[in-house]
């Protein structure tokens, strides 16, 4: 399709926004339960629904007839698919969808979204075990909107780093549309998510921790640095961190060690799901982003191929530091360093490749037009690297 961008001198075309995790959800519907989760207005209905156009029945436990058809199972069985919404808000829907499964099967499909709760939910586990598939939906990443001419890339990087990867904002294309989405949003999430999976009293002291943490991306994260401005315990500011978590406002990378003990004790590093609640600083933005695309893969593998993956960051005792490790089955993968400009081969870089020979070692750059090999490390241009970047 093609989509003009406010900001763009020409009209971009946009091409495959058919989500990345679209054709694995359709494989594993012949199978079993799909659950579907993700951030709040991360485009999950609007997925979901256009899986099977038409042929499909949507049924949200917030509106009062979908309730009672619900109640009474009185959906269309001849629809393709039959999509939950809600369902996390009826009591017992756990053991009412087992049912639901365990009598009819997969025909129709089955598919319930939700975000915090469903992910809850799926660490927990129970006696759904073995009935279902678990996806989460990420916002839109480079490799989603990337552009049908090359030179056109770079535009599309500067557009996800301006407005972010939630749908609404990055269509809208509007800075004044997006600080009010992005109020409104963060609202919704701590008054309505957050109170649904616990009683939290200082909700105005989460929302300051948000703030603070935007202005903290790219740097370690100390707690008791934070609870001394927030005025409480390090403990509660690690707490409220989870929670953000859940509700998919942020997620941490620790530093690398095989002990993971060690390494969750260690000041982590916080990006945002949502690019556009990161300080106006360049550098950090597209750090984040890359932090995001690295993250969405590492859930597209681990949801679509059972693989078990890690994301890190590296720091040693003499504060040589790389922003990122991938980690595939307990052992290196790649190594990443990112870089707004600045085509010198980080030294940081340069010494952890040679104690991970085994990893591929790249340096990421934001403006940079051609890339090379220096010493066993990739310099490669940003924008075509993660244009590439499966999921």
């Amino acid at each position: 399709m093609s989509k003009k961008f406010d900001y763009f001198d020409i009209d971009v075309k946009i091409v495959g926004m058919q989500r990345s995790i679209e054709k694995q959800i359709l494989s594993d519907l012949e199978e079993k339960l799909v659950l579907l989760g993700g951030p709040r207005q991360v485009g999950k209905t609007t997925l979901a629904q256009g899986l099977y156009p038409n042929q499909s029945d949507y049924l949200n436990y917030d509106v009062s007839e979908d309730r009672l058809t619900l109640l009474k199972k009185n959906w269309d069985r001849q629809s393709e698919l039959v999509i939950f919404d809600e369902l996390h808000k009826m009591p017992k829907w756990k053991s009412w969808i087992k049912g639901i499964y365990d009598k009819e099967g997969v025909r129709p499909r089955l598919l319930v979204t939700g975000s915090a709760r469903l992910d809850t939910y799926r660490k927990g586990g129970d006696s759904m075990a073995g009935r279902f598939f678990y996806h989460r939906l990420h916002p839109f990443s480079l490799a989603e909107v990337r552009s049908t001419q090359n030179e056109f890339k770079g535009e599309a990087l500067d557009h996800l780093m301006r407005f972010g990867g939630f749908p609404e904002p990055f269509f809208k294309g509007s800075e004044v549309f997006a600080a009010r989405w992005r109020r409104s949003h963060l609202d919704r999430i701590l008054r309505e998510d957050l109170l649904d999976l616990e009683q939290v009293r200082n909700l105005k002291g989460i929302e300051i921790l948000v703030d603070l943490l935007a202005d903290r991306v790219g740097s370690t994260v100390s707690y008791s640095s934070l609870g001394r401005d927030l005025q409480v315990a390090p403990r509660t500011v690690q707490r409220w961190v989870e929670l953000l978590e859940r509700l998919f406002v942020v997620f941490v990378v620790t530093p690398y060690s095989k002990n993971v003990a060690r390494s969750v004790l260690k000041e982590p590093k916080i990006y945002f799901y949502d690019l556009g609640r990161v300080k106006k600083d360049v550098a950090a933005r597209f750090e984040n982003l890359v932090a995001c695309a690295l993250f969405k893969r590492m859930h597209f593998l681990e949801d679509s191929l059972g693989e078990t993956r890690g994301l890190f960051y590296l720091r040693d005792k003499n504060k040589r530091e790389v922003d990122f490790l991938t980690i595939l089955n307990k052992e290196a993968e790649w190594l990443i360093e990112v870089k707004t400009s600045d085509p010198t081969l980080s030294t940081s870089l340069q010494y952890f490749s040679g104690l991970f020979k085994n990893a591929k070692s790249f340096q990421l750059l934001k403006n940079f037009n051609h890339s090379r090999s220096v010493g066993g490390v990739e310099l490669v241009e940003g924008a075509s690297w993660l244009s590439q970047l499966e999921a």
